[in-house]
């Protein structure tokens, strides 16, 4: 869950306000809308002249331009990405592929919410597709990390497949913002959105491939970081009809008996102050840091991640899965202490009532997957944990008797947010080449030709610098 946007006002209210320390977090994090007008879109030459026979199936509203670059080499210039919507998930040095001109189709599907002002419309449920004039038969569909909008994968995972030939689509999820809670009627109903729209944006994104090039996509890939990969592993499981395959990058776990970030969040709230003080207590509450999931030799991430992550994201997902915890307040109260009432520090998610587990078991996951799946994350993620996320969810695809469907590695010194190795190029890799490494992969594998090295932890090289780290990452 990578870091979370602000909505405007506007928005329709479930509850109260958010408080205003929790929007002063996070007002660094604000997005400019991209631009509403088709600047740097070129007059349709005789391959893009097809443009306008191009339907969305069910979209509200389209717009699509015929481009000379789809990728941010030319699309933040022309105004058909926005740069704030991905600001912080790749390292500053990470390569722009160029050369990749085709048509960009803007719009979105009939929604109620409003979160969204990107192009001026304030409209819920927008999409991006990008549509190359060079295919490769392929499509690959992604849902947004955190609580971003359709171009948050912009730069870790669209110019990179684009720049290979593939169509690629993404929406928003159909709500966006730190309130994306105050979407829908009951608990749990804006994350269930996020697994609708993927699965509505796939099939309209299919249907639309199969109007510009004439044929249907020859396979299908689902892939996302974080929240996103927490969908792909919902479609897997729910609509694998839809897909040839996955790439799950360090996706979210939602079980309704847990491991969940409602069980160890809590626990990084209470704690770390008594560890950050110093003192006599902070060999112990480091020790119940590591109890709840956060690893060894995590420790100098962690006023980070106090400081930008924990504290809200407890807030504002416990406020959608359990808004009776503090009452008629929206999303508590931010950086409590213990003993505040009401302090999401003192959540105690096994003691909530039945109908707590019952809105996270409207999400929950299976591991019951029907095609096959890649799973990587980072040994030194801090938002959510390893042990108490990927390595529990491989642990269920095994136990539902899907395992030959998984492969599963573990990225040592890779953390959740990949412009952290820039703070930390001694410390830590980054995450995006050993995704490239998984999505060839599954490339080979599902074309029958080769299938992936077994489950491991993949080793940071000895010695590499970041250069090196930047450039491969070798899953053998």
């Amino acid at each position: 869950m990578p870091p979370h946007r602000t909505p405007p006002p506007g928005r329709p209210v479930r509850r109260t306000r958010l408080g205003a320390l929790a929007l002063a977090t996070v007002c660094t994090l604000l997005a400019t809308p991209a631009a509403a007008a088709p600047a740097g879109s070129r007059a349709p030459d005789a391959h893009c002249a097809g443009r306008a026979r191009l339907q969305v199936p069910g979209a509200a509203h389209q717009r699509a331009d015929c481009l000379d670059e789809l990728t941010t080499a030319g699309t933040v210039a022309s105004g058909h990405t926005d740069p704030a919507d991905y600001a912080g998930l790749t390292p500053k040095a990470l390569p722009t592929p160029a050369g990749v001109p085709g048509i960009q189709i803007d719009g979105y599907f009939p929604d109620t919410s409003a979160g969204n002002t990107n192009h001026g419309w304030h409209h819920d449920s927008q999409f991006v597709l990008r549509l190359p004039d060079h295919w490769n038969g392929g499509l690959v569909v992604a849902g947004t990390p955190g609580n971003r909008e359709q171009y948050a994968n912009d730069r870790a995972i669209a110019d990179w497949v684009l720049a290979r030939g593939y169509a690629y689509a993404a929406t928003d999820k159909g709500n966006t913002g730190t309130a994306f809670y105050r979407d829908g009627r009951r608990p749990g109903d804006a994350i269930a959105e996020w697994n609708t729209r993927l699965t509505q944006l796939t099939r309209a994104a299919r249907t639309v491939v199969t109007q510009r090039y004439h044929r249907p996509p020859a396979r299908t890939l689902a892939t996302g970081i974080s929240n996103g990969g927490y969908l792909v592993r919902w479609q897997l499981e729910h609509h694998p009809e839809l897909y040839d395959g996955g790439v799950d990058w360090e996706g979210t776990l939602w079980r309704t008996d847990g491991p969940n970030p409602l069980t160890f969040l809590p626990a990084a709230l209470r704690h770390y102050p008594v560890w950050a003080a110093g003192g006599p207590g902070a060999t112990e509450a480091a020790a119940a840091l590591h109890r709840a999931g956060f690893p060894a030799g995590s420790a100098f991430l962690w006023p980070y991640h106090h400081q930008v992550y924990w504290d809200l994201t407890q807030r504002i997902y416990r406020e959608e899965l359990d808004p009776g915890y503090d009452g008629d307040a929206e999303a508590g109260t931010p950086f409590c202490t213990p003993g505040t009432p009401a302090c999401d520090a003192d959540y105690a998610y096994p003691a909530r009532p039945d109908a707590v587990r019952r809105a996270v078991g409207r999400i929950a996951l299976t591991g019951r997957i029907g095609k096959p799946l890649i799973t990587l994350q980072g040994t030194l993620d801090v938002l959510l944990p390893i042990s108490v996320d990927s390595d529990v969810y491989a642990g269920m695809v095994h136990r539902a008797g899907r395992g030959s469907l998984l492969r599963y590695y573990r990225i040592e010194d890779g953390t959740h947010t990949d412009s952290l190795a820039d703070a930390f190029p001694d410390r830590l890799r980054p995450m995006v080449p050993c995704h490239r490494s998984a999505f060839t992969a599954l490339e080979r594998w599902i074309a029958g030709a080769g299938r992936p090295p077994a489950d491991r932890t993949v080793a940071r090289p000895a010695g590499a610098d970041p250069a090196e780290l930047l450039a491969e990452c070798p899953l053998r």
